[in-house]
């Protein structure tokens, strides 16, 4: 992966200006209410991942786009009787507010899930939260000022980088490789910050099964990780929504567990139960723990009832951790025939081999533009998520991230296929013309014009 310079881009205030501008002169008013919007409104733009759901669902294409976990093997039998005996005994509490904090029963359970990444916590300082996306958000609330920096790995998570964008956070990224976040890029990207007067506020890390890059942050990195984010006086942000879900090897110790004090740890019961509960936590030193539940008060008053008293009856009354080990093996199956697919239709392409989650992240030959190229492969009926999503420098043009959670892996083969089809057609087109038939790539930030339904 191409390592990104220490940059940060401060021209999106003067951009905004100026379209501000031009729209007041030109006397546009599609939005009466444009001038009243706060300021971090205006950088608010559409996911990409987001954006391809609308067509990537049709049952036609294959989509080899969205992460949503394939929740088709879960004891559905069981969880509705569950759901029944926890309405009958319980309903006037599952149907009624609860506390900020969330319920201590489900958040000692946590606990206890936990262990499996060696942290040793204590349920006081864990915060439930509306998702992982939720304790996000929250953690970058109360510590994030415009203009404040965080560094992320390259690439890194959509939904982070979202968050951090509507913050107004600058984020510089720092390299991987096939061990993960690299340590002495990273103290060197640190160092370089704090001599410009640029003080990192948070380091954002998915160590585990890498959202995008489906690699894993290696054991001897992670405390040298820690010791330089310590010495830097770092705060890091740990989401591991996949840590569980290992192909072949329970997870390697936490970030959390080497300093429980320099780490907010996430998780979630999305990628391991269902995310239609819209349930996960933060795990924070407590003077952090009391400011994310005064934030999240703020925000929703009290995560919800009914999902926390389901998890909590689901792991207490259930053999979960049974249900995730099948998962595994079933992801493990379609990860086999993704890598399959790619070797036998995509040769002159390279990719990561994640060894759990949910990714794989393609490096397309020389000259193609993934983003240039996903409105033809839409059209021959297979999506996917160009790499410029994962990047807020502008990074990415050649990559995308391949997903194989949701497709059956005869679904997985054949959407590669189509795949390579439009690869090799974009290559000829880029040999024909020199610079391919897109000369300017689209910008960072610049919206993908898909096909409509009709055309697809």
């Amino acid at each position: 992966m191409n390592a990104p310079g220490v940059q940060a881009g401060h021209g999106e205030h003067g951009r905004r200006d100026a379209a501000a501008a031009a729209a007041a002169a030109a006397g546009t008013r599609l939005d009466p209410w444009f001038s009243a919007y706060a300021d971090r409104a205006h950088g608010m733009r559409a996911s990409e991942v987001r954006s391809l759901f609308a067509v990537a669902n049709r049952p036609e294409v294959v989509s080899l786009a969205g992460g949503m976990p394939n929740i088709e093997g879960l004891p559905l039998d069981f969880l509705s009787e569950m759901t029944a005996k926890l309405l009958r005994e319980r309903g006037s509490k599952a149907l009624q507010y609860g506390g900020g904090q969330g319920e201590e029963e489900l958040r000692e359970q946590i606990v206890e899930v936990m262990r499996y990444d060696h942290i040793h916590a204590h349920p006081d300082d864990v915060v439930v939260t509306t998702g992982s996306q939720q304790a996000l958000d929250l953690v970058a609330e109360i510590f994030l000022d415009p203009g404040d920096v965080v560094v992320a790995e390259a690439p890194s998570y959509v939904g982070a980088l979202g968050v951090f964008r509507a913050y107004e956070a600058d984020v510089v990224h720092v390299p991987m490789d096939d061990d993960g976040l690299v340590p002495d890029l990273l103290d060197a990207t640190l160092t370089e910050l704090k001599k410009a007067g640029r003080p990192v506020k948070l380091l954002y890390t998915v160590p585990n099964y890498h959202n995008p890059a489906g690699v894993t942050l290696s054991e001897e990195r992670r405390p040298r990780i820690v010791e330089i984010c310590r010495r830097h006086h770092v705060l890091i942000l740990e989401d591991n929504p996949y840590g569980l879900l290992g192909f072949d090897a329970d997870p390697m110790p936490a970030l959390q567990s080497y300093d429980a004090e320099g780490v907010v740890y996430l998780g979630s019961f999305s990628k391991t139960f269902a995310p239609g509960y819209r349930v996960g936590w933060a795990l924070a030193p407590h003077a952090v723990r009391e400011k994310l539940v005064l934030a999240s008060e703020a925000a929703i008053l009290s995560p919800t009832m009914m999902g926390q008293l389901s998890i909590a009856t689901y792991l207490s009354s259930y053999d979960w951790y049974s249900q995730v080990k099948n998962y595994r093996a079933m992801y493990r199956e379609r990860r086999d025939a993704m890598l399959s697919a790619l070797s036998e239709f995509l040769p002159e392409a390279s990719w990561t081999v994640p060894e759990g989650g949910f990714y794989t992240w393609v490096t397309l030959p020389s000259g193609l533009d993934a983003q240039a190229m996903l409105p033809r492969a839409v059209t021959n009926l297979v999506a996917y998520v160009s790499g410029t999503a994962f990047f807020a420098d502008g990074q990415g043009h050649g990559n995308m991230r391949l997903s194989f959670c949701y497709p059956t892996p005869e679904r997985i083969r054949e959407g590669v296929r189509r795949l390579a089809d439009v690869v090799r057609d974009e290559a000829e087109l880029v040999q024909m013309f020199g610079t391919g038939p897109h000369p300017h790539p689209p910008r960072p930030g610049d919206s993908v014009d898909f096909p409509s339904p009709d055309q697809v």
